[in-house]
């Protein structure tokens, strides 16, 4: 029986979504900016947050239903950022996410944080900031690591 927090992909959704990586548009505000005026480098944390959950989203999987029903959460065990150039005020964003190792009980996922123009085509977007994230699948009372059930980890592209 499918775990109900997860609805599992379509067989052709989930062959498209190995091809895809998902983005999500990111707008930068005077809140996300430093005295300099430019994007506070925590902040990359945070938008790579919000692309990683809305990526979740896309595939079927909330969070909260996921706690709620299993009594284990995703959380950060792992960070590595390069930054490139800098983000500024009202700059357009898109904010990437995409499966490089994927386990049983925790998995790493490299995002980019890239600004949106105008040109599309040959020319990429400039690459702002890059990073890994390795997520693990945790007990959410006791934190200890634990297998993802197979319901969840049919969910990810393999």
């Amino acid at each position: 029986m499918a775990n109900p927090a997860t609805k599992a992909p379509a067989a052709a959704d989930k062959a498209a979504s190995v091809e895809a990586i998902f983005q999500w548009p990111i707008r930068i505000y005077w809140e996300d900016t430093d005295a300099g005026g430019i994007v506070f480098y925590a902040n990359y944390l945070k938008f790579f947050e919000r692309s990683r959950t809305e990526w979740l989203r896309s595939l079927g999987i909330e969070q909260q239903r996921l706690k709620d029903s299993s009594g284990c959460i995703f959380v950060v065990t792992d960070t590595h950022l390069r930054y490139h150039r800098p983000a500024r005020l009202d700059d357009e964003l898109i904010v990437t996410a995409s499966i490089v190792e994927m386990g049983r009980a925790s998995m790493i996922i490299k995002q980019q944080t890239l600004l949106k123009t105008e040109h599309t085509g040959a020319r990429s977007a400039p690459l702002l900031c890059e990073g890994t994230i390795r997520i693990g699948w945790v007990n959410a009372t006791s934190f200890q690591p634990t297998r993802m059930p197979t319901s969840l980890y049919a969910c990810f592209p393999s």
